[in-house]
């Protein structure tokens, strides 16, 4: 019985957050074995390439890459995991876009118009798909400017979680910290932050690395026995000049704090593994995460620490909070206000709006973890717990295969034609024709 074919589009080979996405659902559906699984690479904006290849126990993923001739044939099924204005309906029986989806209030007109365009969409977290309901237009005549209707979500939209790898994200001994080494760090007690610090002003860039950097520094100076903070951060590559650049712009925020004895502030810069990050979380100096982040489609480091069962301060709005339990985490409150201009791209659009955490609260919560750990490590152990039950990649395995069985139609088995055999007649070598009468 021959399967359905499905082709995959996506950023699958590439070192970003879109190509750790694709991955993991292409592997959920390989693993489910009900389909002919062929892949075709696509670059993710200027992201490195060639994940497979420095990563042996991904490379079985190019044995599913499609051939050259791909477009001689229409996939059965088809799938795209980009941003949704480029979704694009290629397969015969069924079209799936996904998307890690939005991080603010409101998306383009044109990401609606995408997600028209496919039978249904998965998006990484309920904030997304809100955000995606939630946008609504006036359609106007293209000659009169006449209003001539609402675009709106017309399509299924369907939540798939990110799940962890509880084989990689997991709590560690001492001992099998092998290549990780913050011997160079002397404080014992650091808080760990890990996400790109992109384009905005200070208080403004969309992981409001700027805010948490100056927050910490006033939270702490002139304290005795000051923590310190790890930045595991760059500003899109890993290069010696995305460093030099984030060195700067911490020496600038520096600048505007007035005191001459500030806690310390390192710069981890360059590609990690997953287990040399796992174990950079579970380093004994690394005592818990922050993120002041303004908006999440999903937020993927956030729960891959969880798993440690250290303590999370996060704040408490967009895609994490699907995850992340307010019992178990410290979750900052504050207001949904607009985007600034300096952060309006192709995708955050002026319109939009996202989250300005309480100033005020960060340092209170930062300098009470930092006194009251032990109460707080208690607590996020149960957050551990909670992560490995709800969220781990068995989970979203079990989900991919329950949606696609639930809403992908039966494809046509291809049936081969069998004609019957032809029996061979032997005619006589030479025909004998009757005589002429005379």
């Amino acid at each position: 019985m021959s399967k359905p074919r499905f082709v995959i589009s996506s950023p699958f080979d590439t070192y970003s957050g879109y190509g750790a996405r694709s991955r993991d659902i292409i592997k959920a559906i390989i693993e489910l074995d009900k389909y002919q699984v062929l892949l075709l690479p696509q670059r993710w904006g200027s992201t490195s390439w060639g994940f497979c290849e420095d990563h042996p126990e991904w490379a079985f993923l190019k044995n599913h890459i499609v051939a050259p001739n791909w477009q001689q044939f229409q996939p059965d099924i088809w799938m795209q995991i980009t941003i949704p204005n480029e979704f694009q309906p290629v397969g015969k029986y069924y079209n799936i876009g996904v998307t890690a989806g939005i991080e603010t209030t409101v998306c383009r007109a044109e990401w609606i118009e995408g997600i028209n365009r496919m039978n249904t969409t998965w998006v990484s977290s309920n904030h997304a798909k809100n955000t995606f309901l939630n946008s609504n237009y006036q359609k106007h005549h293209p000659q009169t400017k006449q209003p001539i209707g609402e675009l709106k979500v017309e399509k299924p939209i369907e939540v798939v979680f990110e799940g962890a790898n509880l084989d990689i994200w997991k709590n560690l001994p001492d001992s099998e910290i092998t290549s990780i080494n913050l011997d160079q760090i002397p404080e014992k007690f650091c808080y760990l932050f890990v996400g790109h610090w992109m384009q905005g002003e200070l208080g403004h860039d969309r992981k409001n690395v700027g805010m948490l950097v100056k927050g910490f520094f006033e939270t702490f100076k002139n304290k005795q026995n000051q923590p310190a903070l790890i930045l595991k951060t760059s500003n899109g590559g890993s290069s010696y000049m995305s460093r030099e650049d984030i060195l700067n712009r911490i020496k600038q925020i520096r600048k505007t704090v007035n005191s001459k004895r500030l806690p310390k502030i390192y710069l981890l810069n360059g590609e990690f593994d997953d287990k040399e990050l796992n174990e950079l979380y579970n380093h004994p100096k690394v005592k818990a995460m922050v993120s002041l982040t303004k908006g999440e489609g999903f937020g993927r480091p956030l729960l891959e620490f969880s798993l440690t069962g250290k303590p999370i301060i996060a704040t408490n709005w967009s895609g994490h909070t699907d995850f992340l339990n307010p019992k178990y985490t410290t979750l900052l409150s504050g207001a949904i206000n607009p985007v600034h201009p300096s952060v309006v791209n192709d995708w955050i659009i002026k319109e939009a709006k996202w989250f300005d955490v309480n100033t005020g609260e960060v340092g209170t919560k930062l300098e009470d973890v930092h006194k009251n750990y032990k109460k707080y490590h208690k607590i996020s152990l149960k957050q551990r717990e909670y992560s490995k039950n709800k969220f781990s990649f068995d989970k979203m395995k079990s989900l991919v295969g329950t949606l696609l069985d639930k809403n992908v139609p039966e494809v046509p088995e291809e049936v081969k034609l069998k004609l019957p055999k032809l029996k061979k007649i032997e005619l006589p070598k030479k025909i004998e024709l009757p005589k002429k009468e005379e």
